[in-house]
């Protein structure tokens, strides 16, 4: 078997991820990283929710976040997946000095089909995705049936959180090919 990817004869797994940014024209972060997650290897963009705008977690004086999730279908391990996340967000300049920073994209790998997981560097689901109106929303949007597990649904949690602070953005205007 190739590192980092499940053997051919298993079926594609669902994966979800969040996506975010505040620096540097967010949306088009956002927009350019949902590409990036369609040309990854062994996987297939197979959702992508609307944008959403929400204050920032943490460090308060930065500008408001624009964030999305994206639904993937995957043959990548989730060690794997996440090396190619964090490849984008270098990619797109993400500079990680402090926690909470303003970020030029920050993605997140939220549910791999199921998998509860904790190593180094990655736990699964991701462990604060149930307190976040600005995953859930997105994630509501295109995966309403998602089950975080040890904690629901993704419907039923969002239901349990003021989204009084988290706005729906107007679909951006896609450029006419040439």
């Amino acid at each position: 078997m190739a590192r980092g990817r499940l053997r051919s004869s298993l079926a594609e797994i669902p994966v979800y991820v969040a996506l975010g940014a505040n620096l540097e024209d967010p949306v088009t972060q956002v927009e350019r990283a949902m590409d990036a997650l369609a040309r990854l290897p062994e996987t297939r963009l197979t959702a992508r929710s609307g944008l959403y705008l929400s204050k920032p977690v943490g460090y308060s004086e930065q500008p408001d976040f624009v964030n999305a999730v994206a639904g993937l279908s995957t043959q990548l391990t989730p060690r794997a997946l996440l090396d190619a996340l964090l490849a984008i967000e270098a990619r797109q300049g993400r500079d990680r000095s402090f926690k909470n920073a303003p970020r030029t994209l920050d993605l997140d790998l939220l549910l791999y089909n199921g998998l509860i997981m904790h190593e180094h560097g990655l736990t699964l689901p991701h462990p604060r995705m149930a307190e976040r109106a600005f995953v859930l929303a997105p994630l509501c949007e295109i995966a309403p049936e998602a089950v975080i597990p040890g904690r629901g649904s993704v419907t039923h949690c969002l239901a349990a959180l003021d989204c009084a602070d988290l706005e729906r953005l107007p679909a951006p205007r896609r450029r006419a090919a040439r």
